[in-house]
């Protein structure tokens, strides 16, 4: 939150303000209630059809007039502008004053202005530009003037790499036009890139030199790039008019021509915040598009790809293990019965088998010796087989045995009976 003024302290700031931003200005309007106070100061109102300001001529600068200040008179007055603090009021202190208009001078600027005008010395298409970063000016003024004090401070402060070079020549009086001119005509020999002729304010006769038809022809000849600065803001010469341009007063020439350093400074840390913002964007962008073209690469790349192919493998042989064991299960399913069926024809068979054997012990037994142990009675083999005697041929051998007894026998006689 902004903190709070008081009363006075809002007037000193606006006093401070006013007094240094109008240190010198110069008004025309009428004279009203004009009054002559008896210290010697003069209080007065200066107006228009429009508006009006309080003015006051403390009476130094009151003992000075060559006139008197009478209600009604049409005048311009110099001084600068400063507040009242007690009553929070606005007023010019009056340095000087004239008459307004300046009879035959004047009459003579237009007459000049009109010629000039018609020669082409106002045309916009014969101005030159300026650079936007001068190395070296040239400054065509009094060297012992204030206006050079003033733009040499304003070039240190607003842009100290500036090299200015001054030609000294008169700025008022009867031989300043040709100085004016011939130091121009030198300047515009030096190979520099702009040139600032004038001085700082006066009368329409201490200004009278920058209106000299020889300083207009030494202008519209230059090669160079100049500004006219003469006087304050409301004085007009015939330079203003030739040159490439007008400044309306000395240090303003220099704020004009020249570049701002802290305005630079902050452009170039506003650029520099701007080319950080820029990259750190650019690499915020190249960040996202690594990072995207390395999740293509995991993707697209044999690591991804070995990996896909073992999930497909291990996805496949998980289902080849399904398979399997439903098949299992399936062919389980089925073998239940096979192996009911198997077992019961196995079991048949053993029990048809047992039963063969069984069948077989018992013709065995019933058919062994022992149980044919009659007196005088034998069983009869022949190559392990049982066989009725019949059944013998001469020369064949065969065996006779009861349980107790076996005898090997060969047939030498048969005899049927």
């Amino acid at each position: 939150m902004a903190s709070t003024l008081s009363v006075s302290g809002l007037n000193e700031q606006i006093k401070t303000l006013l007094e240094t931003t109008f240190e010198f200005v110069s008004v025309e309007g009428e004279l009203s209630r004009v009054t002559k106070h008896g210290s010697g100061h003069i209080y007065f109102t200066l107006k228009d059809a429009n508006s009006s300001i309080k003015c006051v001529m403390f009476r130094g600068n009151a003992a000075r007039l060559k006139f008197s200040l009478d209600e009604g008179a049409h005048i311009v007055i110099h001084g600068a502008l400063s507040l009242y603090t007690p009553r929070g009021e606005y007023q010019i202190n009056c340095v000087s004053a004239e008459p307004y208009g300046a009879g035959a001078l004047a009459v003579a600027f237009e007459q000049l202005k009109k010629k000039l005008e018609q020669k082409g010395y106002f045309d916009p298409s014969h101005k030159k530009p300026f650079p936007k970063f001068p190395q070296k000016i040239v400054l065509v003024t009094s060297a012992t003037g204030a206006a050079l004090q003033d733009m040499q401070r304003v070039a240190a402060h607003r842009w100290p790499l500036v090299n200015l070079i001054v030609i000294d020549v008169l700025v008022q009086g009867v031989s300043a036009a040709t100085m004016i001119a011939d130091g121009l005509r030198y300047a515009d020999m030096l190979n520099v890139d702009a040139v600032i002729v004038g001085r700082g304010g006066g009368s329409v006769e201490d200004l009278w030199a920058f209106n000299e038809e020889v300083v207009a022809d030494a202008l519209f000849a230059m090669a160079t790039p100049v500004i006219s600065a003469v006087g304050h803001e409301i004085d007009w010469v015939i330079s203003d008019y030739v040159a490439d341009l007008r400044a309306p007063t000395p240090s303003a020439a220099m704020q004009m021509l020249l570049p701002d350093a802290a305005e630079m400074m902050q452009s170039i840390d506003e650029m520099r915040y701007g080319a950080y913002g820029m990259i750190m964007q650019r690499l915020e962008r190249k960040r996202e598009q690594l990072l995207s073209m390395q999740e293509a690469f995991k993707r697209n790349g044999v690591e991804h790809r070995l990996e896909v192919q073992r999930e497909l493998v291990k996805e496949l042989r998980e289902r080849i293990n399904t398979q399997i064991i439903r098949i299992l299960e399936q062919k389980a399913g089925e073998l239940s019965p096979l192996r009911e069926r198997l077992v019961q024809a196995i079991e048949n068979v053993v029990r048809q088998k047992q039963n063969i054997i069984s069948q077989m012990m018992q013709a065995y037994e019933s058919q062994h010796p022992k149980h044919k142990n009659k007196r005088g009675f034998a069983q009869i083999t022949r190559d392990g087989k049982v066989i009725d005697l019949d059944e013998l041929s001469i020369g064949d051998e065969y065996v006779a045995m009861n349980d107790k007894t076996a005898i090997t026998s060969k047939v030498v006689k048969k005899v049927t009976m």
